[in-house]
């Protein structure tokens, strides 16, 4: 069997050819495979640091312990305490490389769509979707990220029928991959006279940004349909036919966009959500091939199980799939969702590394 040594030595030569490849002159012509080459490079470049500073520390410890060992007096208690504080950064580095030795997620580095949609509950799921649409704005300020808006389509109350954003940010996948699936919300709506709670329930579907290279269309595939936007109630709101429709006819996936008042840029914005939606398909039936959907998920991850529940009258957020709960929903609506997104990361690495463990 090959020792971890042996592994990291091997990516080593790996990081090596890598760099190499990239010195090419022909690659800059292929996006391809510069892309590829490229994010190659940054994933073993991070297990070289990782590796180059834990076998620093190591040394480190070794020498402290050496020189303890040989001293007497001040100089002794110094030695022990460089030999102290290298051995507790050890515990740390090792982990940080054992989780960058773990298998990549095909998406990560790569943008993000978020999808929100009401579902069941009428207006007051509307309702709700407009709340997570907001709480999601506010998440990707406080990580430092861009948001675009590719679609909002508002509902007769001032909620949403549908919420459409391109997130940018190195590490949006792995932080935002978990959040898909159903939101259900328990509170009391304020069409509701009497008082009581009701719930109702929204849809988050999270997608990786899709690259021309990753998907290429066909035209005679694609249907396209122009129509005039249309508002909440169904009235017009333009005078143009800048609306379009796209369906991809081997899949049937459609995409509407009505957003921009040009219909050239609802085309472009659709084609994005498109392209999206065709490599998430692609990624989910190699999964499903593979039978590897169900382990490489938390819970099932079907828009038929929730997630999470949002419950206003306790002031409360549940995660069901970790079963973890806090009282602080004004915070999470916020956009300070980091104590759920850690958990979900954690939770996902320790499954990482039982399979790991487990071959």
């Amino acid at each position: 069997m090959r020792s971890v040594d042996d592994t990291l030595n091997a990516l080593q030569d790996e990081l090596r050819i890598v760099e190499s490849s990239l010195a090419e002159p022909d690659v800059a012509s292929d996006l391809t495979r510069l892309r590829d080459l490229s994010r190659r490079h940054k994933e073993l470049s991070e297990i070289n640091v990782a590796w180059n500073e834990l076998k620093a520390v190591q040394e480190d410890y070794a020498t402290a312990k050496e020189m303890f060992n040989e001293s007497s007096g001040d100089d002794r208690e110094q030695w022990r305490e460089e030999m102290n504080n290298a051995e507790a950064k050890i515990p740390q580095l090792e982990s940080t490389l054992e989780t960058l030795l773990l298998p990549r997620d095909p998406n990560e580095g790569r943008n993000v769509i978020i999808e929100i949609r009401g579902a069941e509950g009428g207006e007051e799921a509307n309702l709700f979707a407009g709340d997570l649409a907001d709480m999601y704005r506010r998440y990707v300020a406080v990580r430092g990220w861009k948001l675009d808006v590719i679609e909002l389509r508002e509902s007769e109350q001032g909620g949403l029928d549908e919420a459409t954003f391109l997130v940018k940010g190195d590490d949006a996948w792995a932080r935002l991959e978990h959040e898909a699936g159903v939101h259900r919300v328990q509170r009391v709506p304020v069409t509701e006279a009497k008082g009581r709670v009701h719930t109702s329930s929204a849809t988050v579907s999270i997608l990786p940004e899709a690259e021309e290279v990753d998907v290429a269309l066909n035209p005679a595939e694609l249907k396209i349909d122009v129509y005039r936007s249309s508002g909440p109630g169904g009235q017009s709101v333009n005078t143009t036919d800048s609306a379009v429709r796209i369906t991809h006819l081997p899949t049937g996936i459609v995409v509407a966009m009505q957003d921009e008042k040009s219909q050239i840029q609802n085309r472009a914005k659709a084609l994005i959500v498109l392209r999206s939606r065709l490599l998430k398909a692609a990624q989910d039936a190699q999964a499903d091939e593979l039978s590897l959907l169900k382990r490489g998920q938390i819970g099932t991850g079907s828009r038929g199980e929730k997630i999470r529940t949002y419950n206003f009258k306790e002031n409360r957020v549940t995660d069901h799939r970790i079963n973890l709960t806090t009282y602080a929903l004004d915070d999470v609506l916020a956009g300070n969702l980091d104590t759920y997104v850690d958990a979900l990361l954690a939770e996902k690495r320790a499954r990482q590394l039982a399979e790991s463990d487990g071959r």
